[in-house]
């Protein structure tokens, strides 16, 4: 029997690649995303069923996790993949974008992992992998104080699980990655604005040029994220914690080498 795999954030990006990679090895993969309706490329693989998924609906998540678990039998690994990114002074942010940016990255897999636990306990086991960011420990980039925040609550999360659950044979694991190609994630950035306030901008617009000149030839290959992920579901490794990309392992050396006044005085300077 085909082993079946839950990923949420499939429209576009890593979470595609990751849905089609897991087809193609022969598993059955349940692909969520807000607007299934919109999907042409998954719905050509016959292992692959699309549900309807916000993660940050309850009710999405619950109607999903059901369809999913009665398509397949049982689900052995989800991947929680799907997240968003908000840029920008603190000062300047909406209160809307504030709680979009927590309920996405932090309270959406909460959400997902709440509906899955059952399931799990009924089956005597399973895994999470949580998609998360070297920026969830190393705060290495000006302006990100929100999304850092929701990956180092994403992280802290899935290190406290991990001790409830592995009396229960539930396995917890991190993928902290960087920037891959082909991923729209700069693109899709919400930039946190107010024109009222300009003390900011000098910050604002060195951030917003770095992102838009990196190259592809400057990103990480998305297939490494990949690969890492299929490792950790298929058994290969049982690290905890896998750090994708030698941008994300350097920021990662010298977070846990250098005192962190001086780590933050190195970032800081750096912009």
């Amino acid at each position: 029997m085909s082993k079946a795999v839950f990923i949420t954030g499939t429209s576009s990006g890593l979470g595609k690649l990751t849905a089609k990679h897991f087809a193609q090895q022969g598993w059955n993969v349940a692909a969520t995303m807000r607007t299934p309706e919109k999907e042409t490329e998954l719905t050509q693989y016959p292992n692959i069923k699309i549900f309807k998924l916000d993660v940050t609906k309850l009710e999405q998540v619950k109607t999903a996790t059901e369809q999913a678990i009665a398509t397949f039998g049982k689900i052995d690994v989800v991947v929680n993949n799907a997240g968003m990114g908000t840029y920008g002074a603190l000062e300047l942010a909406k209160e809307e974008d504030i709680d979009w940016q927590f309920a996405v990255n932090a309270r959406g897999p909460i959400n997902v992992i709440r509906a899955f636990l059952p399931h799990f306990r009924q089956n005597n086991g399973g895994m999470f992998i949580n998609i998360s960011s070297f920026m969830g420990i190393t705060t290495a980039v000006p302006l990100g104080s929100l999304y850092n925040m929701s990956k180092f609550a994403l992280e802290g999360l899935t290190e406290g699980l991990y001790y409830e659950l592995k009396p229960l044979n539930i396995h917890l694991r991190l993928i902290e990655q960087g920037g891959s190609k082909g991923n729209n994630f700069v693109e899709s950035v919400v930039w946190n604005q107010n024109p009222d306030i300009t003390a900011y901008d000098e910050l604002t617009n060195k951030l917003q040029n770095l992102m838009g000149s990196r190259d592809e030839s400057q990103l990480d290959d998305p297939m490494l994220i990949v690969n890492a992920i299929d490792d950790l579901a298929t058994g290969k490794s049982d690290k905890f914690r896998t750090v994708i990309g030698d941008m994300g392992n350097m920021l990662m050396n010298m977070r846990n080498t250098m005192p962190i006044e001086e780590y933050m005085d190195k970032m800081a300077t750096f912009f």
